[in-house]
Order: C-alpha cells, then structure tokens, then sequence
C-alpha cells in the first residue's frame, strides 16, 4: 500500500469527474462507499492496481494497491481533470454559458487506459445501459483479479485474457457474438501506444471511438455521434425541437475542438424532451 496527496488549483468534484468511469451500479471496478471515497480498479502497465481516492477540502488523498499502485498514483493528477483546459471554453448560447458557471467544478478526466474503455463501450453498443453492465459485471466476475486492497472487487483483465474468453462465457455474460468478435479482435491490438487505430478495427465506429476517447484520453471534443438520445436532448435544448445527428452538429459547430464539454453541459441543465415512445428493452441473449 502506498499513497499521495495532490492539491487540485481549482474546485473540482471527485464524484462528476469519476463517475463517467461507472458502469451501472454494480460495476466490479467501481464503487463509491459512505465516506465519500471514491474506489476504482484498473490494468495498468505494470500489472493489477486498485486506487482509491478521498477529498478533504482542496487536497486529495490517493492509497493504492498491488504492482500497479505507483502508476496509479503519478497518474491520479490526470485521472482528476489536471490536464483539462476548460478556461479555453467559449459559450455561444445562453443555457450554456449558465451552465457552465454553475458547473466549474466539472472537468474531463483521462485514465490512459484505452483498451480498458473500450470493453465497456463495445458492450454498450446500440443496448440499454442494463444489459451492458450485467455483461461487464458477469465477465469482470468470472474473469477479473480479485482486487489489491479490496478482494470483493475486480480488476478489468488484461487483452490477452480479453481474447482468450471462450464463446459460451460471452454467450452467458449476454454478450452476443457480434460484440464478443469486436472485443477479442481489438484485443489483439496495442491501442495504448496507437489510440488512433480505433478507427481501423472492425466493428469500432465513431460512437464507440468518442466513448473511449472521452474516458482515456479525456478529449473535450469527442462527441458522441450515433447515440439514441443524445441529438434530441440537445437539439431539444438549445431550439426546443429535436434534431438528430446533422442538426446536432450543426448546432455544436461553434463549440468545435469542445463539443463533448458543450454537450454536457447542456444535458447538464436537465433541459431534455419529454419521453413519449416506449423505452428500449432489455434484451438477453442468455435464453437464445
């Protein structure tokens, strides 16, 4: 076990600029527990690693665990928005520029972790939120480390693990074979040393490439295009019609180089359209 504590220059929210990181409620690599501390679980390059995080005023405590405790130390400055520019934001809509004086405690993180965020995302692919994170659970469960310093977690398991995961494992995570095929092909890619190859593997289109590079690189340009809600709550926001993918970036356009900063700050302000038709279901593909 080994520690640090980092003074963030500005105010920040431990919780808005974590909880990106959470996949459901459930998730095995993540948990927030009563004292306010933030716990997350990771595959660094030097090996498993759990980190856990506390704030006291403007200062943050970080304890680590296991081989990758050093990497996740000298890394949490980064994790908790230190390479961030939100002073280079410029607001052209009023609903925007309200939020974001109310939230100037927001900022982008980035784990460096690229492989690691894009498991998550390839299982979040046109499915609700609930399936993806039963899938993420069953498979970080029946594949993942027992966590250094907190056993009742999981660490995300390297790519090679990924691309050894038989068949039947996917079919019983749910998991259809479309998804698994995308996960243990990336697996066999450095993506760390070449995020840009993202855009070069089968089955990894703009959406999942956006995800991904919000978490572990945290662009504040990556906006996701492709995604069920998010045209129309913007559009819906800043016009009061809906829109979809075109408009959306038509209205963005000022934003350009922060798109992803400008989209949540808008979805932020909680200014989305009514819901009117049935929400998607939850499928399972273990019954299949």
């Amino acid at each position: 076990m080994t520690g640090r504590v980092w003074r963030a220059p500005w105010p920040l929210s431990l919780r808005g600029v974590l909880f990106p990181l959470r996949r459901g409620p459930h998730d095995p690599a993540f948990r927030i527990t009563p004292d306010g501390a933030v716990w997350r679980t990771s595959w660094t390059p030097d090996g498993p690693g759990t980190l856990r995080i506390v704030r006291d005023g403007a200062d943050f405590t970080g304890t680590a665990w296991g081989p990758g405790a050093g990497w996740l130390l000298d890394g949490m400055p980064a994790l908790l928005g230190a390479d961030d520019r939100p002073e280079e934001f410029v607001a052209h809509h009023d609903l925007v520029r309200e939020s974001f004086a109310k939230h100037a405690n927001w900022r982008i993180g980035r784990t460096d972790r690229v492989f690691e965020a894009l498991v998550p995302a390839v299982l979040e692919q046109k499915v609700v939120g609930a399936e993806a994170w039963r899938a993420w659970g069953h498979l970080l469960r029946r594949f993942g480390e027992p966590a250094p310093g907190a056993p009742d977690m999981r660490v995300p398991p390297p790519r090679e693990v990924w691309a050894k995961i038989p068949s039947w494992e996917w079919h019983r995570s749910g998991a259809e074979a479309v998804r698994a095929r995308t996960i243990i092909q990336a697996a066999r890619h450095d993506l760390e040393s070449a995020p840009d190859r993202l855009r070069h593997l089968q089955g990894v289109g703009p959406w999942t490439i956006a995800e991904v590079r919000q978490r572990a690189l945290g662009d504040p340009d990556a906006l996701s295009v492709g995604d069920y809600h998010l045209p129309g709550q913007i559009g819906y926001a800043l016009t009061g019609e809906k829109t979809d993918d075109a408009g959306m970036l038509r209205l963005l356009e000022p934003y350009t180089g922060q798109r992803y900063r400008a989209a949540v700050l808008i979805l932020l302000e909680g200014k989305g359209p009514p819901r009117r038709g049935p929400r998607m279901s939850v499928r399972d593909y273990r019954s299949f």
